[in-house]
């Protein structure tokens, strides 16, 4: 939960709103074939069905900063590299516009690959 004190008052925003927000963003992103989970809990979590798109997606805030972890499967044959800088630049677009935060990185792994 990330909370921001402006003179009106103050703004609270989850951490599930973060996760489902980069997960669009993420899905949306030509090459990446799912998400993957990235611990114990979210792997329990995807086994009882909750939502797909908070799975992989870590956001930890760092002063008035946030450090976004992801973790994707990739389609068999595309440019993993390119894949992964469109990822990075859009998630950051995406978070910076829709909350006014300062992204400082976005760290994707690419945990497997999947054939079509």
């Amino acid at each position: 939960m990330i909370s921001l004190v402006n003179p009106n008052g103050s703004i609270i925003i989850t951490q599930e709103y973060f996760t489902n927000l980069i997960g669009y963003a993420v899905s949306s992103c030509y090459g990446v074939a799912d998400m993957a989970a990235s611990g114990t809990a979210q792997g329990l979590a995807s086994i009882f069905g909750r939502e797909k798109l908070s799975r992989g997606v870590k956001v930890k805030s760092d002063g008035s900063e946030l450090v976004i972890e992801l973790h994707i499967i990739v389609t068999y044959g595309v440019n993993i590299s390119a894949i992964v800088k469109s990822i990075m630049s859009k998630v950051s677009y995406t978070v910076e516009e829709a909350t006014g935060l300062t992204v400082s990185s976005v760290n994707v792994f690419v945990d497997g690959m999947k054939t079509e």
